[in-house]
């Protein structure tokens, strides 16, 4: 049997998270939740995801920092990162790349399907 990807969720939106969640399972992938970059982070190194979905504006620490903090380590450098927030702007954009996400969607222009579609490509 061939192993599933798994799937980290990192978003402070439990209702966000938690349709996500089933969405993702209900595609055939393993999903860890976690409410904020901190516990993201943690769960990251833990779980070894083959994606990530990363919410900026969290509280304890934001998603650009947790990514920061993910690709300076030996383990998540390589980890694929797509980052899924609410903020349109360049700045955040480009400080999202450079810092390795390879991804970058603006929840409101991206439904469901759209997210799960997008994951599938990058893996």
């Amino acid at each position: 049997m061939k192993q599933k990807k798994k799937i980290l969720v990192v978003e402070d939106e439990a209702p966000l998270s938690r349709a996500l969640k089933d969405k993702f399972e209900s595609e055939g992938f393993e999903v860890t939740v976690a409410e904020n970059g901190a516990v993201g982070l943690e769960a990251a190194f833990k779980e070894l995801p083959d994606m990530i979905l990363l919410d900026i504006a969290m509280p304890v620490m934001d998603g650009l920092e947790m990514l920061k903090l993910l690709k300076e380590n030996e383990v998540g450098k390589n980890l694929k990162v797509i980052i899924l927030t609410n903020y349109g702007d360049m700045d955040k954009f480009v400080l999202a790349k450079e810092l390795g996400a390879n991804d970058y969607l603006v929840k409101a222009d991206w439904g469901m399907s759209d997210i799960v579609d997008r994951v599938k490509k990058l893996l």
